[in-house]
């Protein structure tokens, strides 16, 4: 919540309106048959009874996520993005598609392990979709490689360079080979591989070579693999060379001192590889005494998982290549990948984050919310006094609102219990001492962990036991269901009344990734909210039955029902006099029955706005079926991570805010809370943020009609257009000063005012 070359390929020729569009091979998305095969969108169109279910109007999952990541892609391509910050999306994309293949093709070849032949609604089978999958990223891994080779040349040129081995003075190799001596020699275990050592274990994502040699004299060749040690804080996969911005990888040193690994042989060869194996293993919880323990064999269980890509260096021999392949179970032809330039590019984080500002976005410090920044009183009281408060993360600081209302509540006498959901956290910013030192004072703490947070698992594990040992309350969440809400229940005794305060929000309780992506959070001390979130977490930890709630939308049991409806209600309520206007923000668009709805409402005349950041199902722009559908991404400095759920309602508008994406897996297997924001002044907030960003001008993504995306570009504001998060910046800058000056209800105003006819004017 979770992760690039540069091409020298000539810029994308500037159409007439204005836009750039993204050559096929980056970010098209093609239908199950050949564009030729292809039925175009019209032919849907013109029927005379529109077939909702047909394939023709659903994008696929995984190409959809792949697109995404294309257009991530971009973002090392382009001249605006400080060098350093371009190199850091190099390694997100590396990072991202290890996930892919861990999660997504992991996945899919259990599928086609099973005999499962269902296609999905876009038309493909498991089978299928791993084809076509495996095709779209050689595209990505070729655009990455001509990506990286510029944007090694433009760090060459500030100082910067990763040089081969072979390429350094002879004073330089000693000096490494020292250090290789003394600081890496010692982690290394070389195995051999022959009749009396069998093929050695491979482990997740690790760099290996494959080495080839011969006793002096001799005939005959032997194969050994020896690992990479690649270990944060003791073995950085980049290397410096002498004191300047010179760096050597760690698996080109290892190679070049191979004589010491074996001495008295001659090395022939060393080739790199790189596994990845899958991370879908899952057991039966039902039958699970301890979900702590299951989840920990799930996990030592993963790291022996099968396999599901090959990484090979580019001109590795075909034997070796086809041994590697053997031996590991994989198809040759489409399971393993020549790696041109530098293997496992997520490492690439190494040198992103190299100390020189230039390089880098210009620092960016959140400000206080306007509301807490000079008020030194107990938030609490500023809660229950001045009304809800809304965050937008990272532009307003995560510490001084969530942090504090937890340290607040930790400390504060008043305060008799807290209970919580965590999906994951982090040691830093002191969400997990808060907890513990309320456990100290003598509150009543309940945290529901989610074990099965991906990834995070081994972490979670550690908070649970850290928490147990403080006292606390600690819970897995329901059997079966993931527990993906992001709440925070707080109950105090205020003066002779007991009443709940609570937050609500869209990203983690992380301080770290709350300054990289971008979120929103609510607290409020509303009663119907305080009342579902009592029952919700009633049902979390006990044995309540689902319940019923006066004001949150919760999945798995209310939500995806409550969405459907107010989106036919939205149909119903259209009218030539007041046009139905649906607006969402979130991740991801993948819910079947989601889709086919919004479907059904832009075909009524409903006009829809999506913001969608990665996976969507639904097409925009089909004549006489999406024609008011207007798709965005927008891809930039933080990762889009809010959720925002609009209804115009007749005029009675709606808005709600939450932790759910709308994905069949957040709505109907996991619990998520989706909370009404009622505040008018908070409902300004979410307004001009829709607005703003689908008002922007830059690192916007259009969809079309054929699922493509196409950069949204104005030329001649080329200069001067700024994006949306850019925008959120300098806003929370202006607020703060109007704050200051006590002129912001009239500074909101006039936001709202030129956003919303910006809004109108690319409408």
């Amino acid at each position: 919540m979770s992760n690039i070359p540069h091409s020298e390929n000539q810029p994308p020729e500037q159409e007439s309106s204005g836009s750039v569009e993204v050559p096929a091979n980056r970010t098209t998305l093609f239908d199950r048959r050949s564009e030729d095969e292809s039925a175009p969108p019209e032919t849907v169109a013109a029927a005379k009874e529109i077939d909702f279910d047909s394939p023709d109007l659903y994008l696929n999952r995984e190409l959809t996520w792949l697109a995404f990541n294309s257009r991530v892609l971009n973002m090392a391509d382009e001249p605006g993005t400080p060098l350093l910050e371009r190199v850091k999306f190099l390694a997100i994309i590396s990072n991202n598609l290890d996930e892919f293949f861990m999660k997504r093709i992991g996945g899919l070849k259990q599928q086609v392990a099973a005999g499962v032949r269902v296609p999905t609604i876009d038309g493909r089978t498991p089978a299928e979709q791993i084809a076509v999958c495996q095709e779209r990223v050689r595209e990505i891994h070729k655009e990455q490689n001509r990506i990286l080779r510029k944007v090694l040349g433009q760090l060459a040129q500030q100082g910067i360079r990763i040089v081969k081995y072979r390429s350094l003075t002879e004073e330089q190799k000693k000096d490494l080979r020292s250090d290789f001596i003394e600081n890496i020699f010692p982690l290394l275990t070389p195995l051999a591989m022959d009749p009396g050592h069998p093929f050695p274990f491979i482990s997740n994502l690790a760099l290996n070579l494959l080495v080839t040699l011969r006793h002096k004299g001799g005939s005959g060749s032997h194969i050994a693999r020896v690992k990479v040690p690649v270990t944060k804080g003791i073995a950085p996969r980049f290397i410096h060379v002498d004191d300047d911005y010179t760096f050597v990888a760690l698996d080109d040193v290892v190679a070049n001192n191979m004589d010491l690994l074996f001495p008295g042989m001659e090395i022939e060869s060393c080739e790199l590889f790189r596994v990845t194996r899958n991370a879908i293993v899952e057991t039966d919880e039902e039958e699970a005494d301890d979900l702590l323990v299951m989840i920990e064999s799930e996990l030592r269980h993963r790291h022996f998982a099968p396999i599901v890509r090959l990484q090979i260096t580019k001109g590795m021999s075909t034997t070796h290549r086809g041994m590697l392949a053997a031996e590991l179970g994989l198809d040759e032809d489409n399971d393993v990948y020549e790696v041109e330039e530098i293997m496992g590019m997520r490492d690439l984080f190494e040198i992103a984050f190299l100390d020189i500002p230039e390089l880098q976005d210009p620092p960016h410090k959140p400000i206080d919310h306007t509301r807490l920044a000079h008020d030194s009183r107990n938030i609490f009281h500023i809660i229950r006094e001045r009304g809800s408060l809304l965050f937008q993360y990272p532009y307003e600081s995560f510490s001084t609102s969530v942090e504090r209302f937890l340290r607040t509540a930790s400390v504060d006498p008043k305060v008799l219990a807290i209970k919580m959901t965590l999906y994951r956290t982090s040691a830093e910013g002191g969400i997990i001492d808060s907890l513990v030192q309320a456990s100290r004072n003598g509150k009543q703490v309940a945290v529901l962990i989610e074990l099965k947070a991906r990834f995070d698992e081994a972490a979670n594990i550690g908070w649970a036991r850290r928490l147990e040992q403080a006292g606390i309350h600690v819970t897995y969440g329901v059997v079966g269901l993931k527990t993906h809400s992001k709440v925070i229940l707080v109950v105090r005794r205020d003066y002779n009344k007991l009443r709940r305060y609570a937050h609500i929000g869209t990203g983690n309780y992380h301080s770290g990734t709350a300054r990289l992506y971008s979120d929103l959070g609510m607290l409020t001390c509303d009663d119907d909210i305080a009342q579902d979130l009592t029952e919700l977490f009633n049902y979390l930890t006990g044995y309540s039955p689902p319940p019923t709630y006066r004001k949150i939308l919760a999945a798995p049991y209310t939500l995806k029902k409550s969405l459907l409806k107010k989106i036919e209600r939205e149909q119903a309520l259209h009218s030539e006099r007041s046009p139905g206007l649906i607006q969402f923000k979130m991740n991801a668009l993948e819910d079947i029955d989601i889709t086919r709805a919004l479907y059904k409402a832009a075909h009524a005349g409903v006009k829809i706005d999506l913001i969608v950041r990665d996976t969507c199902r639904m097409r925009s722009g089909i004549p006489g079926i999406s024609e008011n559908v207007r798709i965005i991404s927008v891809v930039g400095r933080f990762l889009e991570h809010a959720r925002i759920y609009f209804f115009h309602n007749g005029g009675n508008e709606e808005y709600y805010i939450g932790s759910a994406d709308l994905m069949t897996r957040n709505l109907e297997s996991r619990v998520e809370v989706v909370a009404p924001v009622d505040d008018v002044k908070l409902r300004q907030e979410l307004r001009l943020i829709l607005d703003v960003q689908l008002s922007s001008k830059k690192h916007v993504w259009t969809m079309q009609p054929d699922g493509s995306y196409v950069q949204k570009t104005d030329f001649a504001e080329t200069e001067t257009a700024m994006s949306s998060q850019s925008t959120f910046i300098q806003l929370a800058q202006k607020r703060k000063t109007a704050a200051a000056k006590h002129r912001q209800s009239k500074l909101r105003a006039k936001l709202l005012t030129y956003f919303h006819k910006r809004v109108l004017n690319e409408n």
